[in-house]
């Protein structure tokens, strides 16, 4: 692969205008392709395999025009002070706003609090329900300002009005985020390198690749049912790698030029070596997004294959646009060490020869790696005890900032209602097969009353055949309590029983109970999804490393990472320590989607350190280094580079802790605080001293398997047969 690779890099580097002009032309398609693409359209969304989503299903065919899933908004009222609800000006100014709601093309229905028993015992608060045709991913712009208008006509009227619900669901805006990521970035690069040029370059390329990306997104999103969240993702995770892998060969060349190579070859040397570890670093955040199909939830699916799409562009960007930059810039590129004039360049260094801090830390490590793996292992590992007491869940109105108006009614109906009312449970009885339905569907009511935790149980809503009703329960607690979740399973247990007795079957669904089945299925999915990750770059490791404790270490390193960063944000976000450093106003279960979605884009990264870093080791190794003298000179060589793509990337994310959604300010402070415990504990700390207490055991690979595997050549072992340079100084001994 090194010798393939490294013809590529010369063919772009000299080839430059036709590889440039081919990755303009690729941006201008999709680009041109996004713009006259049809608009996306509903993006649907369910859960195979759950029984909420099978009672929605049935919903579907039983109540048809029902819209089971479609959004629900419930705008809350609370008069004056001192003033009623009923008070005859109130009333006006409700049944107006009532009325103004029901206008709109995609709402079903308008429940009018004063003939739905919607108006609290004291009279204070009451409430309108709102329901819509489609779900609240799906709803038109134009509703949800039709919506959010009617309620500010009814503020103009001296009432306090809020309003909850799904229907205000929106993708939170994110651009600003990654502004300052990008600006992080370009610090971090110009530190790094020395010169504005080669900073640019990685930024270049990354904002072209998540360009084509993104647009190719945009421009199948109606034909694919993509949804924008999917775009979200795959712009985020495309920008880490496609600056992480340019960075890489820049930093390569740059160091080739240095070991007095031209040019050309310098370029094709490192598309040769760094870009063999950028295609398998990009295989395995491949494997991890595309691993997401094992949870079966077809929006994930697709954002993991798109996201996924996004890294595989990043990786060809880096190998041939990067290379044909190069050769744009010329002499503009000095070589490593040497900064450009505008940076101070051409300045006498106080201490030539003095070796760099990468250097000095791994002869610090490869000196006391029994302290240091201890330190390292300890440390994570304390960090790690919070996760034994994740609890996971989705987040709801509650959790939202009190700033909100989400969160403001959802406070109100509690107030006036009981916490219980945020969170209706939907029983669906499907009583098609029973002798007797009507007396199926009491028994069902009189089971679920003598249930715990119960305070309202509705009549029976049967429809038109007869032969399935719905009941709606009200729990005593929160929607995201425990004890609502144990609601869910005992009427879920009772409905075995009633199924025996009278052969009809009860379900249970809704959005708490949609919620509950989701976190659920996402928690059954996670140690499968977590192996067949693991394993599959476990194999494609021993590929890279040639090597059976290499990847072994690597694995079990990311394992202790990922699990001291669950412990981090249990820590925060559950248990509320430094909540207020981290603008968390509402503890509670940790998203069920984060452990999985940290595990796919964590452990990508993190292969992606430990490919860049430990491949410079084995390339010193067998070019004829001693095991701790290899990890010295893979420290001199790459320390450097990991890090800077290390706060990179704890920068991209860290700008999502800004955000005003629980979600999005979880999903940036975990993948932050992953990013810090793998890169600077495990990869800089862990690595390089289990490495030197193993010595030569770390590159041992039976000789039966040695054979039977293909040799990749990273190393770039062959490529000396493709230099001009058969004679070259071997790398330089520390």
């Amino acid at each position: 692969m090194a010798t393939f690779l490294y013809k590529l890099g010369r063919l772009a580097f000299r080839r430059r205008h036709f590889v440039a002009l081919i990755w303009v032309a690729l941006l201008t398609l999709a680009g041109v392709g996004a713009a006259s693409a049809p608009a996306a359209g509903n993006t649907s969304f369910s859960i195979p395999g759950t029984e909420a989503q099978k009672a929605f299903d049935l919903l579907e065919q039983r109540f048809p025009g029902m819209s089971a899933d479609g959004a629900t908004a419930r705008v809350v009222f609370k008069a004056p002070s001192g003033e009623k609800m009923t008070a005859a000006g109130n009333k006006a100014a409700v049944e107006k706003t009532v009325k103004e709601l029901g206008s709109g093309s995609e709402v079903v229905s308008v429940a009018d609090p004063y003939t739905g028993h919607a108006v609290s015992k004291d009279g204070t608060i009451a409430y309108a329900s709102v329901k819509y045709k489609v779900s609240g991913m799906e709803l038109e712009d134009s509703t949800r300002d039709a919506l959010k208008e009617a309620a500010q006509h009814a503020r103009d009227a001296g009432l306090t009005v809020e309003v909850g619900g799904d229907a205000l669901t929106a993708t939170p805006e994110t651009g600003s985020s990654e502004i300052i990521g990008i600006a992080v970035a370009a610090v971090v690069l110009v530190i790094t390198f020395g010169s504005l040029l080669a900073a640019g370059f990685p930024l270049l390329t990354a904002i072209i690749g998540v360009g084509i990306g993104v647009s190719t997104i945009t421009a199948l999103a109606s034909t694919l049912d993509l949804g924008s969240t999917t775009s979200t993702l795959a712009s985020m995770i495309g920008l880490a790698v496609g600056i992480d892998y340019a960075l890489f060969i820049v930093s390569r060349y740059r160091a080739e030029l240095a070991e007095g190579r031209d040019r050309e070859d310098a370029a094709g040397r490192a598309v040769g070596t760094a870009g063999s570890a950028v295609v398998f670093a990009g295989l395995t955040v491949v494997i991890a997004l595309v691993g997401l199909s094992v949870v079966n939830i077809p929006m994930l699916t697709k954002m993991g294959v798109a996201a996924a799409g996004t890294v595989a562009i990043a990786v060809l960007i880096a190998l041939t646009l990067i290379p044909a930059l190069l050769g744009y810039a010329g002499r503009k590129i000095k070589p490593a060490g040497e900064k450009s004039k505008l940076l101070g360049g051409g300045r006498t260094p106080k201490q030539p020869g003095r070796p760099n801090m990468g250097t000095r830390w791994a002869s610090f490590v490869v000196r006391r790696p029994v302290a240091v793996l201890l330190l390292g292992v300890v440390g994570l590992g304390a960090a790690a005890i919070p996760a034994s007491s994740l609890e996971l869940g989705l987040p709801d109105d509650g959790s939202q900032p009190v700033s909100t108006t989400q969160r403001r009614a959802y406070d109100l109906l509690s107030e006036g209602f009981g916490p219980g009312f945020n969170g209706p449970l939907m029983i669906v009885v499907d009583a098609k097969g029973s002798a007797h339905p009507k007396a199926a569907f009491t028994e069902v009511g009189d089971e679920i009353k003598g249930l715990k935790d119960v305070v309202t149980v509705t009549p029976a809503a049967p429809n038109k055949a007869g032969d399935t009703a719905t009941i709606t329960v009200i729990p005593d607690s929160k929607p995201s309590s425990a004890t609502t979740e144990d609601l869910v399973h005992a009427i879920r247990d009772k409905g075995a029983d009633i199924t025996a007795k009278t052969d009809a079957e009860v379900l249970v669904t809704g959005s708490t109970a949609m919620n509950i089945d989701v976190s659920q299925k996402l928690n059954d999915a996670l140690l499968p999804y977590l192996a067949l990750v693991v394993g599959l770059a476990f194999l494609l490791l021993i590929v890279v490393f040639r090597s059976i404790l290499v990847p072994l270490k690597a694995a079990l390193g990311f394992l202790l990472s990922v699990t001291a960063a669950l412990g981090a944000v249990v820590a925060v976000f559950q248990w509320g320590w430094l909540s207020g450093l981290f603008g968390v106003e509402e503890t509670g279960p940790v998203m069920s989607m984060m452990p999985i979605f940290m595990v796919g884009v964590v452990f990508g990264l993190a292969m992606d350190y430990e490919v860049f870093l430990v491949t410079r080791m084995r390339e010193a190794y067998v070019h004829g280094e001693k095991p701790n003298q290899a990890v010295v000179t893979g420290f001199r060589y790459g320390a450097r580079v990991v890090t800077a793509a290390a706060v990179i990337m704890m920068a991209v994310f860290s700008g999502f802790i800004g955000s005003s959604e629980a979600m999005i300010k979880m999903i940036g402070f975990g993948l932050a605080i992953a990013v810090f415990f793998d890169a600077f504990i495990v990869r800089m700390a862990i690595v390089p001293a289990v490495l030197a207490l193993l010595g030569k055991r770390a590159w041992w690979l039976p000789k039966w398997l040695d054979r039977a595997l293909p040799n990749v050549d990273v190393e770039g072992e062959g490529l000396r047969t493709h230099s001009g340079l058969d004679e070259e100084k071997e790398l330089v001994r520390v």
